[in-house]
C-alpha cells in the first residue's frame, strides 16, 4: 500500500478511536436528570409547567431532584396490623378468666368537669379502667384522651353523637364509629379496640361494622344507672352488691350531671379493694 493512503487509514482510526472514549466517558459521568427528573414528563420532554433545558453548549446541568435522593419505599413490608375480630352476634356482659377482678366502665366523655376527678381517684389506687368516648367530645378533649392513656386505661368507641344505631343507614353508622376511632387514633397513636352501642342497642350492622374497623363489642352486667341521678347512696350500693369476678360496671362520666358518679366512685373503689377483687382492664 502507498506510504501516502497508510498515513490516512492511520489518521482515521485514531479519529475513531477518540469519539468512542468521549462517548464512554459521557455515559458514565451523566447525572439520572439527563434521563428526566421526578417533576419531568416522559423521558426527554418537559413537566407541566416547567420548561426544557436551554439548547446550546453552554447550558447547565440540571441539579438531580429532591425525589431522586429519598429512599424507595415501594417495596417496603406493609405496616403491621392487628387481625380483624370476627363478626359477633352479641357483645361481651362479662369478662371471664380474670379471677375475682372486675371492670369498671365509664361512658359518654371525656367530660372536663367530671372526667378529671375519676381519672384522679383511679390514679389514687393505682387502678385501670375502660373509658367509652363519645367524638363530639372527644375530639374538644383530645388532652384528656392523653391523660387517660398514660394512666393505662383503655379508651373505647361509643361513637360519634350517642344515636340510637339500629335506626341508622349503614353509612350512618360506620361515620358515627369511624370518626371517632379516627380522633382517638390522632390522639394517641392507635385506634380503639372496643366499642359500646350507645344505650347498649346494637343491630347486625353495629356489629360488622365494628369488627371491620378492629373493635370488639362490650356491654356490662351491673349498671349503676348513675345517668338518672339517684344519688351517691344508691350508685354505691347497686356496685357492691353485683360485685362478683367477672362484672363489668356500667357508669358516667359526661353527659349530665355527674357529680354523684364521681363521689360515688371514691367510697366504692377503695370497698372493692378491702374485699379483696382487682381492678382491671381487658387485654387483646
Amino acid at each position: 500500500m502507498p506510504s501516502g493512503r497508510r498515513a490516512v487509514l492511520r489518521l482515521a482510526a485514531a479519529l475513531g478511536a477518540t469519539a468512542t472514549v468521549g462517548v464512554l466517558a459521557a455515559d458514565r459521568f451523566a447525572t439520572p436528570d439527563t434521563a428526566g427528573d421526578a417533576a419531568s414528563g416522559p423521558r426527554g420532554t418537559p413537566g407541566p409547567g416547567r420548561a426544557g433545558p436551554a439548547a446550546g453548549p453552554q447550558a447547565a446541568r440540571p441539579r438531580p431532584s429532591a425525589y431522586r435522593l429519598q429512599p424507595m419505599t415501594a417495596y417496603a413490608p406493609p405496616a403491621f396490623r392487628r387481625a380483624v375480630p370476627p363478626v359477633r352476634q352479641r357483645p361481651f356482659l362479662s369478662m371471664s378468666g380474670v379471677g375475682r377482678s372486675m371492670v369498671l366502665t365509664f361512658d359518654d366523655g371525656p367530660d372536663p368537669r367530671y372526667t378529671p376527678g375519676i381519672l384522679e381517684t383511679l390514679r389514687h389506687y393505682d387502678c385501670r379502667a375502660m373509658f367509652f368516648v363519645c367524638g363530639e367530645m372527644a375530639v374538644d378533649n383530645q388532652d384528656l384522651l392523653r391523660e387517660m392513656d398514660a394512666d393505662g386505661h383503655v379508651v373505647g368507641n361509643h361513637s360519634w353523637s350517642h344515636p340510637l344505631i339500629p335506626k341508622l343507614k349503614p353509612s350512618r353508622i360506620r361515620d358515627e364509629l369511624g370518626s371517632t376511632s379516627e380522633v382517638v387514633e390522632r390522639a394517641l397513636g392507635t385506634a380503639p379496640l372496643w366499642y359500646r352501642a350507645p344505650y347498649g342497642a346494637w343491630n347486625k350492622l353495629s356489629f360488622e361494622i365494628g369488627a371491620e374497623l378492629g373493635m370488639e363489642p362490650l356491654a356490662w352486667t351491673v349498671d349503676t344507672l348513675d345517668w338518672t341521678e339517684p344519688g351517691t347512696g344508691p350508685i354505691v350500693r347497686r356496685v357492691l352488691d353485683g360485685a362478683a369476678p367477672g362484672v363489668v360496671v356500667l357508669s358516667h362520666d359526661a353527659g349530665g350531671n355527674r357529680s354523684q358518679s364521681v363521689a360515688a366512685l371514691r367510697r366504692y373503689l377503695p370497698e372493692l379493694l378491702d374485699a379483696g377483687y382487682r381492678i382491671t382492664v381487658p387485654r387483646r
